[in-house]
């Protein structure tokens, strides 16, 4: 069988059924393979970098490896930013990339690039495959290692010569990796001390993060904190892993996190870190960040625990396994649910106190249409209809986790951890490919939908029925906050004026729009875009100097919060 047939056989037996992807001449045999597949849907994207978001997307909304196709050389280049987006958030991707034959390698033959040697630093693992008997198995371990531990992508470079040479196919059963087999159970001793410690503090809080959502332990995480009363905050990644009508939740926390999520950090005497991995943005000045506070870790990556904050109660393993052992404990020693409400009836009263006195607001203004006021009129629009939110980078990347009310995992898609303007649309579209009959909502910034703006025929080829609502502020708007309140004004360089209509560009690639800039027919506009029997483009015309509050400034301590 030949290679580019060896590659396709092997996705198959994979479960692969979406792959996005963009064609060349290095991978010109794999795509003719494709051609005729009928268990295999080849999503032609535009760039490469909205192949690969699109596939992060896919693999977000529906917890399966997402798999990628591109050529040699600037194809393979152009997943870079895709791939480190990934890596930095975990998502399991396949990143399938063409290179020249083998022959040719190191002799700057035409499209050429060093594809293993740029995406080592942003991929879990990556393979030069250079005989083609060596193609199923690496497939096998490809998969096995994106999705197994801490998920990532991995990525397979491929010779044009591998992929049209021929080999008998066989495809693995297992897979045995010398130095790799991730640890999923707790250690018990450590799973009894965390419960003990647990049950003794006084002012408990649950810190929840993407892992949550990676290892589908949501359930666990509500049993635990409705089991012993403990209230929780999320992360800009852990968005709808807890139930947003709970009085336990807090809200994000963070740099843009809630007044009592922020204020319970720094008051609490124990911290539970659930698949969270204590990043900047969250943990503002390190020697100040919850310095009361015990701490104990889950997290399936050993080298992310003690990384950046001292943890006392370490523990290695899958979250929803570690939990349920955690749970059996709970449920030997603990005293009844009453007990609990009595032990933190103070602590809680303080925290929903904070909660009460400080609540995300914002000051309407009846000429203009506030940022906030648009995404709450989404949120309520969008509710019990179970839809998932992509956002691009920037300011409404915070406002959107703060006035949307998700209650479902894998619903809120983002680059968290890389940043990385653009993503919004191409993962909006990764997700309405896996769900077709679900509402998927892409609320992007109108420089972050430019970044990707190509993908809108990728919408129109596949007759998704996508919604997009633009935060138009025409502005850089997060960069032009920070030169607000730290840099006197001036506006270097952020000045977003000069922008093409978004209607007429939508409407050019043949996808129906409309625009709304007045408070009094927003709700109307919205309705009109959710309700449309397909592809939708709001251009949301916005208050262009609001502020994302509350906001911590780099490097202060979380309880050092400008509020308004």
């Amino acid at each position: 069988m030949k290679g580019c047939n060896i590659i396709v056989e092997s996705l198959k037996k994979e479960g692969v059924d979406t792959i996005f992807g963009y064609p060349g001449g290095a991978i010109m045999a794999i795509d003719d393979a494709l051609m005729d597949e009928k268990e295999i849907h080849y999503i032609l994207a535009r760039h490469e970098q909205g192949a690969t978001h699109e596939a992060d997307g896919y693999a977000r909304a529906t917890g399966k490896v997402g798999v990628v196709l591109a050529t040699s050389g600037p194809g393979a280049t152009n997943t870079i930013t895709g791939i480190a987006t990934a890596y930095m958030d975990s998502i399991p991707l396949v990143v399938l990339t063409g290179q020249v034959p083998t022959t040719l390698i190191g002799n700057d033959a035409f499209q050429e690039a060093d594809t293993v040697g740029i995406s080592r630093p942003c991929t879990k693992h990556n393979f030069l495959v250079k005989n083609v008997s060596e193609l199923a198995r690496t497939i096998k371990e490809a998969f096995y290692i994106a999705k197994s531990g801490k998920p990532g992508p991995v990525l397979i470079d491929l010779p044009k010569d591998v992929i049209l040479g021929e080999s008998r196919f066989v495809y693995p059963k297992t897979v045995e990796l010398s130095g790799y087999n991730p640890t999923t159970k707790g250690n018990p001793h450590q799973i009894e001390k965390v419960a003990k410690a647990l049950l003794k503090s006084k002012k408990p809080l649950l810190y929840i993060g993407g892992g949550a959502i990676s290892s589908n332990a949501s359930g666990q995480i509500a049993k635990l904190a409705n089991r012993l009363q403990i209230p929780a905050f999320v992360t800009l990644m852990g968005q709808g892993v807890f139930d947003p009508e709970s009085e336990l939740l807090l809200g994000m926390a963070g740099m843009h996190g809630t007044y009592s999520s922020n204020m319970a950090i720094q008051n609490c005497d124990f911290l539970f870190s659930l698949g969270a991995r204590f990043d900047d943005r969250i943990t503002g000045k390190l020697d100040e960040f919850a310095a009361q506070a015990k701490i104990a870790h889950i997290d399936v990556d050993p080298v992310s625990i003690g990384k950046n904050v001292t943890t006392e109660y370490p523990i290695v393993g899958d979250l929803k396994i570690v939990l349920n052992q955690i749970l059996e404990v709970v449920e030997r020693i603990a005293e009844p649910v009453d007990f609990y409400k009595s032990k933190y009836k103070k602590w809680l009263e303080t925290v929903n106190r904070w909660k009460t006195e400080h609540r995300l607001d914002y000051k309407k203004n009846p000429d203009v249409i506030k940022p906030q006021q648009a995404i709450s009129c989404l949120s309520d629009i969008l509710a019990g209809k179970n839809p998932i939110i992509a956002v691009g980078v920037g300011q409404h990347q915070m406002w959107a986790p703060q006035y949307m009310k998700l209650s479902r995992p894998r619903s809120f898609l983002t680059s968290g951890g890389l940043g990385t303007m653009g993503y919004g649309l191409p993962a909006a579209i990764g997700a309405q490919t896996a769900y077709r009959d679900r509402i998927v909502v892409d609320i992007d910034g109108d420089g972050s939908f430019q970044m990707n703006i190509q993908e809108l025929a990728t919408i129109v080829q596949e007759k998704l029925k996508l919604k997009i609502m633009i935060i138009n502020n025409r502005y850089l708007g997060m960069v032009r906050q920070w030169q607000n309140l730290f840099f006197n004004n001036r506006y270097a360089h952020t000045d977003m004026t000069f922008q093409p209509d978004f209607v007429k560009v939508a409407n050019a690639y043949g996808i129906e729009a409309g625009r709304v800039s007045k408070p009094d027919e927003l709700d109307k506009a919205v309705r009109t875009m959710v309700e449309y029997d397909g592809a939708y483009l709001l251009d949301v015309v916005v208050d262009r100097l609001e502020n994302v509050y509350p906001m911590v400034p780099s490097g202060a301590p979380l309880d050092r919060m400008i509020l308004v």
